[in-house]
């Protein structure tokens, strides 16, 4: 048998671009999503398991489909929810369970594949999807730069403690990325709002544009290869010097 992964969040956007890169090299996946059904799409190699990423029993049958397919090598923890909500409106509950919803998949992610290296013996590599927002917040978006920084932080935390064990573990963290949802926002705008929203994205990157879904995928592939043999606790940003921009206040 081969080398298998799964990787949450795997049907649609940075997810789906991973899946797609891993599986042109050869390797097994294991996508879980919450509605598998609407996905219209599947890949020689590609198994969906449909459930919440964040429930410990979906990520044991994901874990469980991954080892009948090949030897379990990498686990991508992908999936997020795009919702934001305020202390002054929505008040501290409602934050948190957001914060939640983002963080507890990387949270049972990690512990099924950590489980799953430590029985196996032979190690292996986690990559956590975070964002340029864990280190510059977003107005708008409390709870999802939240949890993207605390999903920093677990990354540092379990590469300390498992690292010793042959474990590794990182993070991706991308700019603003052309994925499906990207393009649908976009053509719900019309040609100016669009071309406005593009001139900003320009600006906000000093590539001077938004990533692709594969750029993103070819840092994860790298992270989860032996190439990467001795990167752990890493956060590594794929966003086109956004990160690092400091534009002047004056030019605003």
């Amino acid at each position: 048998m081969g080398l298998s992964y799964v990787v949450t969040g795997g049907g649609r956007g940075i997810g789906r671009a991973i899946v797609e890169r891993m599986v042109g090299r050869g390797h097994a996946v294991v996508v879980v999503e919450r509605d598998v059904g609407g996905l219209g799409w599947g890949l020689n190699g590609v198994r969906f398991v449909a459930g919440d990423a964040g429930v410990e029993e979906v990520a044991e049958e994901a874990a469980d489909c991954a080892q009948r397919l090949g030897d379990l090598s990498g686990w991508v923890n992908n999936a997020a929810v795009f919702r934001d909500a305020s202390l002054d409106r929505s008040g501290a509950g409602e934050v948190l369970d957001l914060i939640d919803a983002n963080l507890r998949p990387v949270l049972v992610g990690s512990g099924a594949a950590v489980r799953r290296f430590l029985a196996a013996g032979s190690g292996g590599s986690i990559v956590n999807i975070s964002s340029h927002q864990a280190v510059r917040a977003v107005p708008g978006a409390l709870p999802y730069s939240t949890a993207k920084a605390a999903i920093e932080g677990l990354t540092r935390a379990l590469a300390v403690e498992y690292g010793p064990r042959g474990i590794r573990v990182n993070a991706v963290a991308p700019g603003s990325v052309a994925t499906e949802r990207y393009v649908e926002y976009l053509g719900s705008l019309d040609p100016a709002e669009a071309a406005a929203v593009e001139e900003q994205m320009a600006v906000l990157h000093p590539m001077g544009r938004v990533a692709t879904g594969d750029e993103v995928a070819a840092a994860v592939e790298f992270l989860l290869s032996g190439d990467a043999g001795f990167v752990n606790g890493a956060t590594v940003p794929v966003d086109g010097g956004r990160s690092v921009l400091a534009l002047d206040p004056e030019a605003r």
